[in-house]
């Protein structure tokens, strides 16, 4: 069998673990931590980014950051992973969803508007399939209601817009290195990134329990103590032992996830031509980091279709999220803004091919002549 997903292996991830191992220093904002930060601030022109267990904690942080409480709005796309909605819903907030956009899977700059009231206080654009949002609308819409914007860019790494690094862009972005994602930190693992440095010196008390216990390594304070809310934001440093020898090769990486994504777009665009199925959109002005490649069949049915002849091909393609609108908790804490054109419909067309790192051009190839022969 094929896998549709096989966590990223470079090579030099277990010597950097032993490492890790034999410093005494197993626990948070160990060497390999400070290393990773100090490399993605650089590489993303980012004033602050501290390594977390995962996107998860990364966004709950922002939600204590921006002292979301009840009766709080957020707007958000319902095609999303359940994550984005929850991190504000433990804080008392309600979500509201807007459509997407059919092109990019992403949100609609054009219909977030009118969802804003004067409970608003957050808009989370989500950057699917590592394919950026219309920042510049979305940030001019934050400007203009004085709002706060937490990218969800969990699959944004090494994507960017305009020229700007997802996640660098509002006032907080959050990153994933779960192993599904372009970039693992040994299974799980996520990044906030602290592109407001006023939130810094909360963002370290909170992720560490609520106390300054940050300041107190740093030699900043004789003692540490609970100064905050908080609770145990810190991923471990074997883990970023793990991260940094994925980040080294970061563009190598990077580079062999296009191979693929290219290759699968050259090999099924006559698809595309005959309007058989719909190919992934990248638009101008951006970058995007071949964090997926789908495609989109007819309806719900030929889908379904599809990933049994592939199946039965002994190859893995699986559809992505249920639109968090339709789900009984997404009633509970949230509701539509508007009509929902495309979030349903648009689900249940898409399918994703088998893409990772370690995937050969022989299975690659295997994927793409499976896929040739359901249409044929």
């Amino acid at each position: 069998m094929i896998p549709f997903n096989s966590p990223p292996v470079v090579g030099g991830e277990l010597a950097y673990m032993q490492e890790a191992i034999t410093s005494g220093k197993l626990s948070g904002d160990g060497g390999f931590t400070q290393r990773c930060q100090k490399w993605m601030e650089q590489h993303f022109d980012c004033p602050k980014v501290l390594l977390t267990p995962s996107c998860t904690a990364s966004l709950e942080m922002a939600a204590l950051l921006l002292n979301i409480r009840p009766g709080d709005e957020v707007i958000m796309p319902s095609f999303t992973f359940v994550s984005t909605a929850n991190a504000f819903v433990l804080r008392g907030a309600e979500i509201r969803f807007v459509d997407i956009r059919p092109d990019t899977m992403n949100i609609d700059e054009s219909k977030i508007e009118a969802a804003i009231t004067d409970k608003t206080r957050v808009i989370v654009p989500v950057h699917y399939a590592g394919v950026a949002c219309e920042m510049d609308a979305i940030m001019a819409l934050a400007k203009k209601y004085r709002l706060f914007v937490v990218e969800d860019a969990a699959q944004g790494v090494m994507s960017t817009y305009k020229g700007k690094a997802l996640g660098s862009i509002g006032d907080i972005g959050c990153f994933s290195f779960h192993e599904t994602k372009n970039y693992s930190a040994g299974g799980e693992g996520g990044a906030i990134l602290l592109n407001d440095a006023t939130l810094i010196e909360r963002a370290e008390i909170i992720r560490e329990k609520g106390t300054n216990r940050s300041q107190f390594f740093r030699g900043q304070v004789d003692k540490y103590t609970w100064r905050d809310i908080g609770s145990s934001y810190l991923m471990s440093d074997i883990q970023a032992a793990y991260l940094w020898g994925q980040l080294e090769h970061a563009e190598q990486i990077n580079q062999r996830r296009l191979v693929l994504w290219n290759c699968y777009y050259q090999s099924l665009t006559p698809l595309g031509d005959s309007k058989r199925i719909e190919l992934p959109t990248i638009p101008a002005d951006l970058i995007h980091n071949a964090h997926m490649f789908y495609i989109k069949l007819r309806d719900i049915d030929d889908r379904d279709a599809f990933i049994n002849h592939m199946k039965n091909s002994d190859i893995l393609t699986v559809f992505h999220y249920i639109p968090l609108h339709t789900c009984s908790m997404g009633e509970k804490f949230g509701r539509f803004s508007g009509e929902d054109r495309f979030t349903r419909s648009q689900s249940e067309r898409l399918v994703r091919l088998p893409l990772f790192y370690n995937l050969t051009d022989a299975d690659q190839q295997k994927v793409i002549n499976a896929t040739l022969s359901f249409f044929s």
